[in-house]
């Protein structure tokens, strides 16, 4: 891709238990202001991945990493104020209300208070804001995270499985913010669910066994190719721990 990248990595490897990554020589690049679908199998590293560019997995190594050009780590003060992630499920900050957690989340990032109203009217999140997250219920709590998110407005949006919880209308909403994020940063979104996919990514990465195995772009993102190549990717992993079986 021409110009220089967001977000740059070289051979990233990250794993919970040494000696058993759980990505190895994944290598990407993310561009300025693009939605970018990360999908793949169980087990396909996916989480993982947003986890360590979240600066939350200690077992990682990589030969290069860039932000806006220059090395950086996951850790850097700078680079944490510049993403934000929303997780598929987060108990974080459970004695706050949702009001609170946002100027404590604006306050962290060096922002002013931004005005959610229009955010929580298309999330049905009204009845909720002045509710103790801990007492939220799993996809209320998932709205009051991606409001956040999408009220911050960082140049690296993160999302894990950001469709888990939701109920229809929040789920059709959240498309339409997500298709529209090019205008203030870049979004990468891990997924399953291949209607997200489709839907809202500018560039689809497949992700298999810890790596990127291919990527779509334009109109090379449709159900029936990406079904496919997770399809052949499954029937060569059942081939795989087959002859594995018989070594053993």
């Amino acid at each position: 891709m021409d110009g220089t990248a967001l977000l740059s990595l070289r051979n990233l490897s990250a794993w919970y238990t040494a000696g058993h990554p759980v990505l190895s020589g994944f290598s990407l690049d993310l561009m300025e202001k693009e939605v970018v679908g990360l999908i793949g199998l169980n087990g396909a590293g996916k989480t993982t991945f947003i986890k360590t560019v979240a600066g939350l997995l200690p077992g990682c190594r990589l030969d290069k990493a860039a932000w806006e050009g220059h090395g950086f780590t996951f850790r850097d003060r700078a680079f944490k104020r510049s993403r934000y992630v929303a997780f598929a499920e987060d108990r974080s900050f459970a004695y706050f209300t949702f009001r609170e957690y946002l100027a404590y989340a604006a306050a962290s990032y060096g922002v002013p208070l931004p005005d959610v109203s229009g955010l929580v009217k298309g999330f049905h999140f009204q009845e909720n804001t002045d509710v103790l997250l801990k007492e939220l219920s799993t996809g209320n709590r998932k709205k009051a995270y991606l409001i956040t998110a999408f009220a911050l407005r960082p140049k690296l949006l993160l999302l894990d499985e950001p469709v888990n919880g939701l109920d229809f209308q929040s789920t059709e909403f959240l498309y339409q913010l997500m298709g529209d994020y090019k205008q203030y940063g870049t979004l990468l979104f891990s997924s399953h669910i291949l209607e997200s996919i489709c839907l809202t990514a500018s560039r689809v990465l497949v992700l298999e066994q810890g790596r990127i195995r291919r990527t779509f772009t334009g109109g090379e993102i449709a159900a029936g190719n990406i079904r496919e190549v997770l399809a052949n990717g499954e029937a060569c992993t059942s081939v795989r721990e087959t002859v594995l079986r018989r070594r053993i």
